[in-house]
């Protein structure tokens, strides 16, 4: 029986095997109908929109919570195109007759 060099746990065919039969699998997988699984890495710019969308919500929340608890008024979130994170709500009274 041949000894291996310290270090290798399998012998190089043993290794060139389960390497072929690794690639077979994985060409199985993606030839699959309806497999879904994403080998590439998300693309950095959505990632980071995620992010900024996540801090805004976070900011959104934080700053309706201080109008409140500060304020008599009423406010809610929306997109603004002035950058405001919180829009005041005036209410509509009807005119009196």
């Amino acid at each position: 029986m041949a000894t291996n060099p310290p270090g290798q746990a399998f012998p190089n065919k043993a290794r060139v095997a389960i390497l072929a039969e690794l690639e077979k699998e994985r060409r199985r997988l993606l030839n699959t109908p309806g497999a879904s699984i994403s080998l590439s890495r998300p693309n950095l710019k959505e990632f980071r929109d995620n992010a900024e969308q996540q801090h805004i919500a976070a900011q959104q929340k934080a700053a309706l919570q201080h109008a409140h608890t500060h304020s008599s008024g009423f406010f809610i979130t929306q997109d603004s195109s002035f950058g405001n994170l919180i829009l005041p709500v005036i209410p509509r009274l009807e005119p009196e007759s």
